[in-house]
């Protein structure tokens, strides 16, 4: 098995749409999905076009009313290439006889490859080779190549290439009852002696969305030129093209394909812009090159290379889906999107799942992005920044200070969180409450200040990320409310990680009191917001508490909340994910595992069943556990002494097997979370974890999910867990620290990053680290280890023994 490969042998419709997710291509500004050029939206296959927040709003009624919801926008596809023996049908594999079929992902170049021989319904046997690419290099090219061979007859080739901005967002089967029809077809042009050209805009948001194609026919000898017919109908122009062919013949089709949009930068317009670059484009080859070249020096930062004891059987698996998973992530947050102003959706730009929208997500993808690309960090957090002012209005009508970040965020950073959402099981729409997860603001916070530590990036901080963490930290202080009885500060009507729980039984309204993880995130943020007072130039801080007029009395009360905040315990040192978690019932597990194949999603369950997870003890994903996930023993008890509570050496390991026991893993975040708890403590559980997160895309371990888009936070956190739990890399300061602990299955790991300016190298196997400064703006770099700290020059190594 090749580690560099994604590979599928034989055609399998059931599987289609996952193969299509997996084999997305893109390049942080658009997306194409892995669907065959010559099919279109029909159940098993969904070819689908995504621009990096490229969204628009539409409205449908629902169970009596009118819901407004914002998409991300299935756009014109360019793929449209299609062709039939003179005579027969247009080639599909639904309907042909397939002898060979082959579609693989070249991971390391970016190009996807499919290989079919077949014979149609008259005997005649033809080969097919594809290939394609998203330009990494230049984001608004993209190009296919289609060679076709003849085996067993002569006749005439008839070749169809299109573009069609008929198409519509029909993706995620329970959205197909909301309005889909995002586009509207401007202009086009199809002329025989030019590009053909399509321009479409998103009815509501209005952004102008231009593409030109070029295509042209080779045989082996030259190029051929056979006057096209032109097609144009309902939103779709097409050129088709008539070419006489003998037995054992190649004809090789190349197409090429430029996009550009109203809001791209240093252009005059779209329109001019698409045609401009089309003839300019080189050819396929040409392409492929320039291509190929931008992978190996974003392979040369990103790839980490393990080496498990099970080599002997030549499994390359674990490699092979850890780097497919670090490949999506490039191309959903390349060099590109630092030029634009987008977020990094939980699902990618690889379907219209979660509506593309930017969740929490964030907290599981951006560790694995600022160790190798920090300044594409920064772009995503000022994403957030440039929808500061949306937050402060939404705390404002809230009746909350500061700034309260939505749980979904889209183009204008409002809430997009749906008012109802349909359970596929029951079929009912039901009330969705998920906008009471105010630690989203939590998680951005945390981003800002772990970027900061990563990078020592003063000039983001005092320009940005202090304002947004004054802010959010503002919003926690005015959210909190003082328990008499307790003494201590409340968070009240909150929902937390997990998900299924969105109110106590039977109660009149949706909200729990004192999740545990937001209640200790709240503490976190007001401490941190008061130490970036004294870190940061103390000129930069008055005037920007000036500008907030945050004043003294404010900054008292952050700290008085940072001691007193109320935690939950039941059965001893039981972190309580809520108050009255301890109250609910235990569910059946058993009961429920012998009645239903899958039950990941027990929400949906309990409800088509008229119950409530509201009134069990179980959790969708991590919730608690998140502290663990986040903080190290250290942290936490730092935190808890802050607040004069508990918390010993058992707290953490009791917690872990309590919440583990009734976890549903209803997220495929799960998995990478009680990999990475367990990852000191249990080495052996973990690798089996680690190893699960790796399968939950590729396998599709949700039944059905990964086809609407990929799951990031996942796949980015299972990177991490290499990075971080099992290599131990911490930045704190001025110091890189190391504590490797590989699971014993985990041989070797080998792998760059990029902190603060230095390139560093790690060599990790059982019994010790190698660590090399490769290259660094300040010569040297301090590496702790244990209870040293070490100074390496640029082209030294060191060893630690382990």
């Amino acid at each position: 098995m090749n580690s560099w490969i994604l590979a599928y042998e034989g055609y399998n419709p059931e599987e289609e749409g996952l193969r299509e997710a997996l084999c997305t291509l893109g390049n942080g500004y658009f997306a194409t999905r892995g669907a065959n050029a010559e099919s279109s939206a029909d159940g098993v296959h969904y070819p689908g076009t995504y621009l990096a927040g490229g969204y628009n709003r539409l409205t449908t009624e629902i169970a009596g009313r009118e819901i407004e919801n914002e998409d991300l926008v299935n756009m014109p596809n360019w793929l449209c290439l299609r062709f039939r023996i003179q005579g027969g049908e247009w080639f599909s594999p639904d309907d042909a006889e397939i002898f060979f079929y082959r579609q693989e992902l070249d991971i390391r170049c970016g190009v996807l490859k499919r290989t079919v021989r077949f014979e149609d319904s008259r005997g005649r046997r033809m080969n097919m080779e594809e290939r394609r690419i998203v330009h990494m290099g230049d984001h608004h090219l993209a190009a296919l190549e289609t060679t076709l061979s003849t085996e067993n007859f002569s006749g005439t080739l008839e070749i169809e290439s299109g573009l069609d901005g008929g198409v519509v967002n029909s993706g995620v089967k329970r959205y197909q009852s909301l309005n889909g029809r995002h586009l509207e077809v401007l202009e086009t042009e199809a002329r025989e002696d030019a590009p053909l050209f399509l321009k479409a805009r998103t009815v509501q948001s209005e952004r102008r969305v231009a593409l030109a194609a070029r295509t042209r026919l080779f045989n082996k000898q030259a190029g051929l030129n056979p006057k096209p017919e032109i097609i144009e109908e309902n939103g779709y122009i097409a050129k088709r093209f008539s070419v006489d062919v003998s037995e054992n013949e190649k004809i090789r089709v190349e197409k090429t394909v430029t996009l550009h949009t109203s809001q791209d930068r240093a252009i005059s317009e779209c329109s001019l812009a698409a045609k401009h670059d089309i003839q300019c484009a080189g050819d396929f080859s040409e392409l492929l090159k320039t291509h190929i070249i931008a992978w190996e020096h974003l392979w040369r930062r990103f790839d980490i290379r393990m080496t498990d004891r099970r080599k002997n059987r030549r499994d390359d698996r674990p490699e092979m889906i850890l780097r497919l998973y670090t490949f999506h992530l490039i191309q959903t947050t390349s060099l590109h999107t630092i030029d634009l102003d987008v977020g990094v959706p939980a699902r990618g730009w690889h379907g219209e799942a979660y509506r593309g929208h930017i969740f929490w997500d964030e907290l599981f993808i951006f560790p694995a992005i600022t160790l190798q690309q920090p300044e594409i960090t920064r772009s995503l957090l000022l994403y957030r920044f440039r929808r500061l002012d949306s937050a402060r209005r939404a705390a404002s009508a809230a009746g909350y200070k500061g700034a309260m970040y939505p749980w979904q965020s889209g183009s204008s950073g409002r809430e997009e969180s749906q008012e109802v959402h349909l359970n596929p099981k029951s079929g009912r729409w039901i009330p969705d409450n998920s906008h009471l997860q105010k630690h989203v603001n939590a998680a951005i916070a945390f981003n800002i200040c772990k970027y900061y530590e990563s990078t020592g990036d003063d000039q983001f901080m005092t320009a940005y990320g202090a304002e947004m963490l004054f802010e959010i930290a503002r919003f926690w202080s005015s959210i909190a409310t003082w328990n008499e009885e307790y003494e201590r500060y409340e968070i009240l009507g909150v929902m937390g990680p997990d998900e299924y729980h969105d109110g106590y039984p039977d109660a009149d309204k949706p909200g729990l009191d004192n999740n545990a993880y937001t209640n200790l995130m709240a503490v976190w943020v007001l401490t941190q917001a008061l130490k970036m007072m004294e870190t940061l130039p103390r000129d930069s801080v008055e005037e920007l508490c000036k500008a907030l007029f945050l004043d003294q009395e404010e900054k008292d009360l952050w700290w008085n909340i940072s001691r007193k905040m109320r935690i939950v315990f039941h059965d001893g040192n039981i972190i309580s994910q809520f108050e009255g978690y301890d109250r609910l019932e235990e569910l059946d597990w058993d009961k429920y595992k012998k009645k239903y194949d899958n039950i990941q999603r027990m929400d949906r369950i309990l409800e088509a069943e008229n119950d409530s997870p509201n009134r069990y003890k179980m959790t969708k994903q991590a919730d608690v556990l998140m502290l663990f996930y986040l903080f190290s023993s250290e942290e936490l008890k730092g935190l808890f002494k802050q607040l004069r509570y508990p918390f010993e050496y058992e707290t953490i390991p009791r917690n872990v097997d309590y919440y583990v026991r009734r976890t549903s893993y209803g997220s495929t975040l799960s998995w990478v979370v009680h990999s990475w708890v367990m990852a000191r403590s249990d080495r052996a559980r973990s690798w089996t974890l680690f190893l699960e997160a790796l399968e939950s895309d590729i396998s599709d371990i949700q039944g059905g999910t990964t086809q609407e888009g990929i799951h990031l936070g996942a796949m980015a956190g299972a990177v991490n867990i290499l990075q971080e739990a099992y290599m131990g890399i911490k930045t704190r300061g001025e110091v890189l620290w190391i504590d490797p602990c590989l699971p014993e299955a985990l041989e070797k790991v080998e792998m760059q990053i990029h902190y603060r300016g230095d390139t560093v190298e790690f060599k990790t196997t059982q019994e010790m680290c190698k660590v090399k400064l490769v290259s660094s703006r300040r010569n040297s770099l301090k590496i702790g280890f244990g209870d040293g700290i070490y100074d390496l020059t640029i082209g030294t190594s060191r060893m630690f023994q382990l």
